[in-house]
């Protein structure tokens, strides 16, 4: 696929949308992620990326796409892909996230305007935009 002149730009914004969950994700053990994929448990990595997901996303918005790999080695560091959904009102992405012992990473692949704009950058907005109105926001007061 031609990378177009506007991915890195949507990936910065999905990558901010989801660092809470992808710091989620990490405090799972990787025996976990690697016996669930190994026997091709999808539902329970689905419930997994749910659960990380109710805590910063309205229900819905972010899931777990078609697959995942386990990459463990003798000879590499561990990292486990994830491909993802995400789907904010009126757009979806699709993408895979990396997981590794020191961060994670994103990799759009495709993202799908309902309605979209002639302007890349406009369609991007817009991206960002639902992203944002997808969010759960918590407000912590003291008493």
């Amino acid at each position: 696929m031609i990378r177009q002149p506007h991915s890195d730009e949507r990936e910065i914004i999905v990558a901010t949308a989801i660092k809470g969950v992808a710091s989620e994700l990490r405090l799972i053990e990787l025996a976990d992620f690697v016996a669930f994929i190994r026997l091709e448990s999808m539902a329970s990595i689905a419930d997994i990326v749910e659960s990380a997901a109710e805590l910063y996303f309205l229900p819905g918005t972010l899931r777990l796409g078609h697959g995942c790999e386990a990459h463990v080695g003798w000879t590499e560091a561990p990292r486990i892909v994830l491909d993802l959904e995400l789907r904010p009102k009126g757009v979806t992405v699709y993408f895979s996230l990396t997981l590794s012992a020191s961060d994670a990473s994103v990799d759009v692949k495709y993202v799908a305007f309902d309605s979209p704009s002639e302007d890349p950058q406009a369609n991007s907005a817009f991206l960002a935009e639902s992203l944002n109105r997808s969010r759960i926001y918590r407000t912590i007061t003291s008493n």
